[in-house]
């Protein structure tokens, strides 16, 4: 069954980074277009970026030039490097296939930006 395990997340002030990894299961960063997607308190889970198996990426408006997505598929591992980090980058992430099929999610990973 494929797992994903988000790590990376903590607490940084505005202006910061954090990076973050998805560690997936089965190839799936081989065989998918990978995405990160976030939920901040009380809202519905969004998508942010996704790469795509030729590593073809994209960005929704508010995280663009600012965050980066990558992969390292012989670790079948997905990465969101966040630079200049604002609150309302405050959210869990969680990394899943897109578009999204039968995977389940993963526990996510908190990120908190604060002063």
């Amino acid at each position: 069954q494929v797992q994903f395990e988000e790590s990376g997340g903590g607490l940084v002030q505005p202006g910061g980074s954090l990076r973050l990894s998805c560690s997936a299961s089965g190839s799936i960063p081989s065989l998918y277009t990978m995405a990160w997607y976030r939920q901040g308190a009380g809202t519905q889970r969004d998508w942010v970026a996704n790469i795509t198996i030729d590593e073809r990426t994209t960005y929704a408006d508010s995280v663009r030039d600012r965050f980066t997505i990558s992969k390292d598929v012989p670790r079948d591992t997905v990465y969101l490097e966040m630079t200049d980090l604002k609150p309302e980058d405050t959210a869990v992430y969680y990394c899943n296939t897109d578009p999204l099929v039968t995977f389940n999610w993963g526990q996510g990973t908190q990120v908190t930006v604060s002063s």
